[in-house]
């Protein structure tokens, strides 16, 4: 089904509220314009929507791609557009960041530089990760394979997650070891943005 305009229209803004609590037109401009983490989600949401819509799909969606792959070198972010990633998805600092474009990324997910969320190509967990809503992933945390890691969430920074994350659970260290289960308020904020108002429509499923 092709995304319609509104939804990606709502996706871009509550990218923006993640980082801003606002959402208009100048806050927009000036974080297109300035802020690398916001402008590389914006042109991943549109090569999305373009390619999921047939009119922009032989037109529009090539040099939108084109400025994506630029940004993904410019500032070191390898997030496939068709990666399946819900709203209010944070960038706060750009560069070494990978994810897989088979992984499922929840609602208000802050990664912060050098995450991986990878692939695992053999063994029991082989496969991608499946992230939660409001998870937040520490600078150089690894999540690898067929892993399940639970809504509000911390994986601290460095850690390397290969088992499933339980609900509101703080993870650190390596081997990932569950230190607390204070969950992530006060790490994912700005998350009160108007919810979509079709939710049949709140849905940002891989391209097939």
């Amino acid at each position: 089904m092709a995304m319609h305009f509104k939804e990606y229209r709502w996706l871009v803004g509550s990218d923006l509220y993640r980082y801003t609590g606002l959402f208009n037109a100048r806050i927009f401009v000036r974080h297109f314009l300035r802020n690398p983490g916001f402008k590389y989600s914006f042109w991943m949401r549109t090569c999305f929507y373009f390619h999921q819509n047939k009119i922009f799909r032989h037109s529009l969606f090539f040099p939108a791609r084109l400025i994506l792959d630029h940004y993904a070198y410019k500032y070191g972010i390898s997030i496939p557009f068709s990666t399946r990633i819900e709203s209010g998805l944070y960038l706060p600092h750009f560069g070494g960041i990978v994810v897989n474009r088979q992984s499922i990324i929840g609602k208000n997910c802050t990664i912060l530089q050098g995450v991986t969320i990878g692939q695992a190509s053999r063994g029991k967990k082989r496969g991608y990760p499946i992230i939660g809503n409001n998870v937040y992933i520490s600078a150089g945390a690894k999540v690898i394979g067929k892993v399940t890691i639970g809504n509000n969430t911390v994986l601290g920074a460095n850690c390397v997650i290969t088992s499933d994350v339980p609900d509101k659970a703080i993870v650190a260290t390596t081997p990932a070891t569950v230190i607390s289960y204070e969950g992530s308020e006060g790490y994912t904020d700005r998350t009160d943005y108007q919810p979509f108002p079709d939710a049949a429509c709140e849905s940002t499923s891989s391209i097939t």
